[in-house]
């Protein structure tokens, strides 16, 4: 108990201190950012930082809810697009599953099952949980899954904000919600997240937060943004959560995987952008937008980012968790009809 503690509060001051040099640097993001960079660096050099799980909820629920508080009349309206871009979105996807596999088996001699399940562009978690039932190379699917989501998390900002311009200007409220409002909020999002995690809703303390704090906000119940300093304590767990991937991997055991993990992602990414640059062309929706909201990162890390460049978090976060839908139908299917042939 008393290790897990001091693990835990070296990685807040790695994570703290990440944050304050990207900050001082002016690196995009530099909350979630930052403390990824920092923790990833301190994770390698051995460092074990396993949150708790009730932190972990915490930290999420918090991000849904401020990202809920970002629903306007306009983003309901632009719903209406979201049909086009979802089917766009699947089949990037799929794409990328089947490239991504294909080069695994052709290039690094992986199984195609353990393939599969490596290329899979996101529900690590659901993933691990096929993988370790029928027995692949769980280290290998876990260490590269997580470089994707590394560098994706790291490389998304600064590529939005060159590239696209973006102009981080906040989508929040001005005004900070107060102690009675947010206390009923969280009241109401809690057990609505026991209740999706129950159901299989992706991102369930996510989602949660993201639904109670938009009807809240939307209804005007519950208008304001989260208080600065718990956004960013949000913003650091979740780096935290993204750099001690990385912890229990020893270096011989990752220098393995690194090539593999950077190829997929490069991979991930240039379907992604083509996805995104045919989405443009049919909707006219901001290309710094669509870019995030298609990158196949964390779906919590990925709204953080649109958030703190301006984007409409609801638009990003919504494509990710139906990309999240999409894997949890068609993971079962692709890896029993594998299993049906190998």
């Amino acid at each position: 108990m008393v290790t897990k503690a001091r693990d835990l509060a070296i990685a807040a001051i790695c994570a703290w201190a990440g944050y304050r040099v990207f900050l001082w640097i002016g690196f995009p993001a530099a909350p979630l950012t930052g403390a990824t960079a920092g923790i990833t660096l301190a994770a390698l050099a051995g460092l074990k930082a396993d949150l708790p799980v009730p932190l972990r909820n915490a930290c999420i629920l918090g991000l849904g809810i401020n990202i809920g508080t970002a629903v306007t009349p306009q983003v309901l309206q632009g719903m209406l697009a979201w049909p086009v871009s979802l089917a766009i979105l699947t089949l990037c996807v799929l794409a990328i599953l089947f490239a991504s596999a294909a080069l695994l088996q052709r290039l690094f001699g992986y199984d195609r099952k353990t393939a599969m399940l490596a290329a899979a562009p996101g529900h690590l978690s659901y993933v691990l949980g096929i993988a370790l039932a029928s027995g692949r190379d769980v280290p290998a699917i876990a260490v590269i899954q997580s470089i994707r989501v590394l560098i994706l998390t790291l490389c998304v900002p600064p590529l939005i904000s060159v590239v696209f311009g973006a102009t981080g200007v906040s989508v929040l409220p001005e005004n900070v919600m107060g102690l009675p409002l947010l206390l009923g909020t969280v009241l109401l999002s809690v057990p609505t997240a026991l209740v999706f995690a129950r159901i299989g809703v992706p991102a369930a303390w996510l989602i949660a937060g993201m639904v109670v704090s938009a009807t809240g906000h939307g209804s005007g119940f519950t208008p304001g943004r989260l208080p600065d300093a718990m956004a960013v304590a949000a913003l650091l767990t979740m780096g935290i959560l993204i750099g001690s991937r990385f912890a229990s991997v020893p270096a011989r055991q990752l220098g393995r995987y690194i090539l593999p993990g950077l190829m997929l992602t490069v991979i991930s990414i240039s379907i992604c952008l083509v996805g995104a640059g045919v989405a443009l062309l049919l909707l006219g929706v901001p290309p710094g937008l669509l870019t995030v909201a298609f990158a196949p990162g964390g779906v919590e890390a990925m709204a953080a980012i649109a958030l703190s460049l301006g984007y409409d978090p609801t638009f990003v976060a919504g494509h990710h968790v139906f990309r999240l839908m999409v894997l949890s139908v068609v993971m079962p299917l692709v890896v029993g009809r594998v299993g049906r042939q190998g």
